[in-house]
């Protein structure tokens, strides 16, 4: 209360009836050391409901994580350790980024895959519950987690994939910002979560008539969670927002505002408090709480034992565990990377095929799939089995709990929070994929993932008209700029097989921001000269201008290039020396230093050509005022593929005319003579 009070905006209520929850939690059900928050054999602790962040930032500061009086003082201001809402990598102890509702039980859903793939690798014999990577997630939800549509796709797939090791609390108040929930939700809640496969159990705090906080009933269904190893569990808990406060308990007016001074007093005075101090913590409050460190520390004394034994009895996979941990590639990992022929023909989806398929053998922590389009993007490493329960495994995909082809079903939004779960997990690396025109199912997940610095893979196919017949509702047009905008994402369009091999390596090789393939569904012309380098760089000379002197520069990207080499060919014949530039990561060229993005985009070349099958938008900025841009500024068709890009213009012919376009606004259009 004090805390909200003092920002002048919050979330009091849901922090205020969770707090036996959370406490009860942290001191005694969650396994946890506050001296080491990236301890690998922790539980892992995920605030889906972001708002109530007091619940998190509280419970860190009790059990002693770090945080001060002074960081609760300073909650929602500027520069400080308690955001608005809890943000990874900002504030210690806190497992992953939580705003958006339903994100973060995507998030535990993704590490409880994770840690169950972990195990897999590392110590797939060991009896259940005997392993130190056995670990347990734990996850608080609002009905605003459960009313959005994402908790469905990802509390499905938790429910089909037997995910013992995942426990959610359901914090059943009735209130949202629209006051009783009634007036938009009826469904039985604990029933869906039956359906699901789910293990469910009820605690009220209200059955009794009175609000009691039954403690003892939550400690008992939090172990019974525990022990049910062969599905998830969900805990419907009921409470009551606010309480005790004793005017606006059970209100809307309570979820996300200020309760004002004199509720405070009356609420503290109920309380058998001092209404005239705030922040008030007594020593022996604190030294109790604080408690649980040591009593923790306790606790991963034997855990160590353990872990130190399965590393003696396991060098070499103890070795790769820390290799993996460091993000760490292994030395001489990019020889397995394929080498396509040169004036060979092929998509560059099934290019991303083969490097995943080659690197499967070499980087065990790459592991990932589709949501239900696996034949289409081409994201099944050969010979690798599903990640799935035995019993679920079919003909056409082989598996078993440990394996490592991932299956979402169809469901990209889920998808999306599933992989940063992954990610945040730590330990291995994942991708997922779908068409490119359906990302924008996954934007929020991917946003966060920016937001985050994740390394996830996305690998978004059929990546433009190009893929044909399928027509306007599948063919992105302003997906790739609209997906540019986005901080810290980095979407690469490879222009050919190689390209694709080489934007793989580069990607692998950051590890701290998330990345997205755009790949074709057509063939492409594999080329002489692409370039790993130029790749990593994000833009490079594919091919030079006759005369080393170009008078017009054509950028592009993916399928495009060859609209651009074919161009530059028609204006060489004209006597247009012309250079092409192919592009495929915006992002990656703007890392380069300027002297880079001189030699190849020189200032002094006015007249250039940018062109993808896509919006313009972004391209002004490489093209200037004198360059032009072919692009569609239209949605797309249903036809043969071929067909829709001369219909739409989008031809080598096009392109030279735009290059001549740009020449004529220099005054560099030449005439001829016509006679007397």
């Amino acid at each position: 209360m004090d805390a909200v009070e003092k920002a002048g905006s919050g979330h009091p209520g849901t922090a205020m009836s969770l707090a036996p929850a959370a406490y009860l939690l942290f001191q005694r059900t969650m396994r946890h050391d506050p001296t080491d928050p990236t301890w690998i054999g922790r539980d892992r602790f995920v605030l889906s409901c972001g708002h109530s962040s007091l619940t998190l930032y509280i419970q860190l500061y009790l059990s002693g994580y770090g945080l001060t009086l002074e960081d609760l003082e300073r909650l929602r201001q500027w520069d400080s350790r308690t955001p608005g809402h809890p943000e990874h990598g900002h504030t210690a102890g806190v497992e992953t980024t939580t705003g958006p509702l339903g994100q973060g039980l995507g998030n535990a859903v993704g590490m409880a895959m994770a840690a169950r793939r972990e195990r897999g690798l590392f110590d797939p014999d060991a009896a259940p519950g005997a392993s130190p990577f056995d670990h347990h997630i734990w996850c608080f939800v609002s009905d605003g987690d459960i009313e959005e549509g994402i908790s469905h796709e990802v509390s499905a797939l938790a429910g089909h994939q037997k995910l013992g090791n995942l426990t959610v609390v359901y914090d059943d108040n009735h209130i949202s910002i629209e006051d009783d929930t009634l007036i938009a939700k009826s469904e039985d809640v604990l029933k869906r979560y039956e359906a699901y496969g789910w293990q469910t159990l009820s605690v009220d705090w209200t059955e009794t008539g009175d609000y009691v906080e039954d403690v003892q009933a939550l400690h008992a269904a939090l172990e019974e969670s525990r022990a049910e190893t062969d599905r998830p569990t969900f805990i419907r808990l009921r409470t009551i927002i606010g309480w005790p406060a004793p005017n606006k308990q059970n209100t809307g007016k309570i979820h996300g505002s200020a309760l004002g001074a004199e509720e405070v007093a009356a609420t503290k005075r109920v309380l058998g408090m001092n209404p005239d101090k705030s922040f008030d913590v007594p020593a022996e409050v604190l030294q109790h709480a604080r408690g649980v460190a040591r009593r923790n520390h306790e606790a991963r004394a034997e855990w160590q034992k353990s872990y130190d034994a399965w590393r003696e009895a396991n060098p070499e996979r103890a070795a790769e565990l820390d290799r993996i941990s460091a993000h760490r590639l292994p030395d001489g990992w990019t020889q397995a990377l394929p080498q396509f022929e040169k004036g060979a023909s092929m998509a560059t989806r099934k290019a991303s095929g083969e490097v995943l398929s080659a690197l499967a053998p070499i980087l065990p922590e790459l592991w990932g799939g589709s949501a239900d389009l696996a034949e289409s993007n081409n994201t099944t490493m050969k010979g690798e089995p599903s990640f799935i329960p035995e019993e679920y495994q079919t003909k056409e995909f082989p598996g078993n709990r440990y394996g490592r082809t991932l299956h979402f079903g169809i469901r990209e939004h889920g998808m999306g929070a599933i992989l940063n779960g992954i990610a945040l997990h730590g330990g291995t690396r994942p991708y997922g994929g779908t068409f490119l025109v359906f990302s924008d199912y996954m934007r929020p997940s991917v946003r966060l993932a920016a937001l985050m610095k994740l390394p996830v893979t996305y690998v978004w196919t059929h990546d433009s008209i190009g893929l044909g017949e399928d027509g306007p509702t599948h063919q992105p047009i302003e997906h790739l700029w609209a997906l540019r905008a986005i901080p810290g994402l980095d979407v690469v369009r490879p222009a050919d097989a190689n390209e694709t091999a080489y934007a793989w390596k580069t990607v692998l090789e950051h590890t701290d921001r998330p990345a997205a393939l755009a790949l074709t569904r057509q063939n492409l012309p594999v080329y002489e000269g692409t370039s790993a380098e130029g790749v990593a760089r994000g833009g490079y000379i594919l091919r030079e201008a006759s005369d080393a002197q170009p008078r017009v520069i054509l950028i592009a990207t993916g399928s495009e290039v060859e609209l651009a080499v074919n161009g530059r060919d028609l204006l060489e014949a004209q006597g247009i020396p012309t250079r092409v530039v192919s592009m495929p990561c915006v992002e990656w060229f703007h890392g380069q230093d300027s002297a880079y993005r001189q030699s190849v985009l020189p200032p002094s070349v006015k007249a250039r050509v940018a062109v993808e099958a896509g919006v313009a938008l972004g391209w002004r900025e490489f093209v200037g005022e004198h360059g032009e841009v072919v692009s569609l500024e239209h949605f797309g068709a249903s036809a043969p593929y071929k067909t829709l890009y001369e219909q739409f213009g989008l031809t080598a012919e096009r392109v030279a005319a735009a290059a001549k376009a740009s020449l004529a606004k220099l005054g560099q259009d030449k005439g001829e003579t016509t006679g007397n």
